[in-house]
């Protein structure tokens, strides 16, 4: 169990991080003259910008750990205070003939063990990067080559439980074809991803009976995963266009035999565009199938509104239904319900909040349910120097047993960004 007076520590820890920028900000203040960064490092016709993030985050959810750190494993989630150091960087540099765009980061994550006991060995390296090559991007024909490289305790497969480290991989390639003025545009896409799996700590879950909530059995679904698709646009009123998204996915497994491969074909339709200065609309709906080993397949659906509500506030909502591939199952529904707003108070304050409820049908009889919220605010001290805070909480519940597949997770966090 949590002690009292560590808890407290590391509550205190979070309140001097929430202070940090406002004392950095003071101090740059009572300094004067020309801040020392904004301008970044000249690189042909763009700029370099080096970046540093350093965060505080008390977070309820870290994993699973033996209790007071020799006792049995705990059947709960434990927390802990964790510390990340992001340093990374942005490029631009644009072009009419060809434009670059990519950003970067490394982040290593420092659990302190002031809450739980032993906890530090899950320390780890996270990261994250992504490459842009725009070829001819003002012209009829445009590509654009990407690369997209990200390494997380946050799974793309949800079928999987807590407790994973995943390392996906995403190479695109993506044309945008604008015939006749632009009133038309084809956007044909190839993209090819790759998943691995290790664990983040070395005990299962208490109650974990199945493979996919054993963080050791996890590596078991590495996978690769093509998209095949094309997307059209057509503007038959000058703010009202039909749309159209069309693809084909294969997903196969590395290191797994049990989960059948699934070769999903899905096409969509439907209308985008404004309905009034204040409101947009986009509504779209087709059929996702299974042509795979599993079979199966279902109706697929978006439909989602923005609100301009004044000229600070923008609120977004609307309902998803998704039909993808995924470990252990082969393939599974998602009807997700979604909401996001975010205002600009001033130039330097900005406030945001989301929510979202995913509600998971995986073949067979299994079926989970997803609650997320993330609000809090972000002020821009300087043009080189933000502070934000906020709090996150995701809650998942499933009709299996293992409580690696059920908990409620709490975060807290205060972090400083400065960007020259």
């Amino acid at each position: 169990m949590t002690q009292p007076g560590t808890f407290r520590l590391a509550l205190t820890a979070l309140a001097l991080a929430v202070l940090l920028p406002l004392t950095a900000s003071a101090q740059a203040t009572m300094g004067g003259g020309r801040p020392p960064g904004g301008n970044g490092l000249k690189v042909g016709n763009g700029r370099l910008h080096p970046t540093l993030d350093l965060e505080t985050r008390l977070d309820s959810g870290v994993g699973y750990f033996r209790e007071q750190g020799t006792g049995p494993l705990s059947p709960d989630l434990s927390g802990e205070l964790a510390l990340h150091v992001r340093p990374g960087f942005l490029l631009d540099v644009p072009s009419q003939k060809l434009a670059l765009s990519l950003r970067g980061n490394l982040d290593y994550v420092a659990y302190t063990g002031l809450i739980t006991a032993g906890s530090g060995a899950a320390s780890h390296l996270e990261g994250a990067a992504d490459l842009s090559l725009r070829f001819d991007p003002e012209g009829t024909l445009s590509v654009e080559v990407g690369d997209q490289l990200t390494r997380s305790d946050r799974t793309r497969t949800v079928a999987l439980g807590a407790g994973v480290l995943s390392l996906f991989n995403e190479a695109r390639v993506r044309a945008q074809w604008k015939p006749g003025g632009g009133a038309l545009e084809l956007t044909p896409a190839v993209a090819y991803a790759m998943e691995f799996f290790e664990p983040l700590g070395g005990q299962a879950a208490v109650g974990c009976t199945a493979v996919e909530c054993d963080p050791l059995a996890a590596s078991q679904f590495n996978y690769g995963n093509l998209r095949l698709g094309v997307e059209g646009r057509w503007r038959f009123l000058p703010k009202t266009a039909v749309v159209a998204d069309t693809g084909i996915t294969y997903r196969g497994y590395f290191n797994d035999t049990t989960t059948p491969s699934a070769l999903l074909l899905h096409a969509m339709a439907g209308v985008a565009g404004l309905v009034s200065p204040r409101i947009t609309l986009t509504a779209k709906a087709g059929w996702s199938q299974n042509l795979g080993e599993g079979g199966g397949g279902t109706v697929v659906a978006q439909a989602e509104g923005t609100y301009l509500w004044g000229p600070a506030l923008t609120v977004k909502g609307g309902y998803l239904r998704a039909f993808e591939p995924v470990a252990a199952y082969g393939t599974f529904r998602d009807d997700r319900f979604y909401v996001e707003a975010r205002s600009l108070m001033g130039s330097q304050l900005a406030l945001h909040a989301a929510g979202a409820v995913d509600l998971l049908s995986f073949t067979g009889t299994r079926s989970d349910t997803l609650v997320s919220l993330d609000l809090g605010p972000e002020y821009q001290f300087r043009p080189w120097l933000l502070g934000a805070v906020g709090y996150t909480l995701s809650t998942r519940s499933s009709s299996l047993a293992a409580s690696g597949l059920n908990y409620t997770r709490h975060e807290g966090y205060a972090r400083v960004s400065v960007t020259y």
